[in-house]
């Protein structure tokens, strides 16, 4: 059992920031690759971005590329968010799985999520 929970979301104006943090614990976290997605109302679930166990590959949607960055270090991961718009509004959630995907059936482990609105 991995055992994750989101922090760092809130309220920011468009073209701001955010870091988001996903706290893991249980098994060992670097027995999994960590993902990022998100939901918004009335919308499906979506990939956000991921990251190897090792830490030494990442994936972006392209609808954050160049924008997120994704890390982790010490059972952390982390999602810094700039440039943020209208359109990043959702509930962000941190997931842990065997492999990399994009895909939320491709991971095992989720957080309760955490809110963030951009306004503009």
């Amino acid at each position: 059992q991995v055992q994750l929970v989101e922090s760092g979301g809130g309220l920011v104006q468009a073209g701001g920031s955010l870091r988001l943090s996903c706290a893991a614990s249980g098994r060992t976290f670097s027995s999994y690759a960590m993902g990022w997605f998100r939901q918004a109302p009335g919308k499906e679930r979506e990939f956000v971005a991921v990251i190897s166990r090792s830490g030494a590959n990442t994936y972006y949607a392209d609808s954050v590329k160049g924008r997120f960055t994704i890390s982790r270090a010490n059972a952390q991961v982390y999602l810094e968010m700039n440039s943020l718009k209208p359109e990043d509004t959702a509930v962000y959630d941190c997931a842990a799985g065997p492999l990399i995907g994009r895909s939320p059936s491709d991971y095992s482990y989720w957080g309760q999520g955490t809110q963030v609105t951009v306004s503009s």
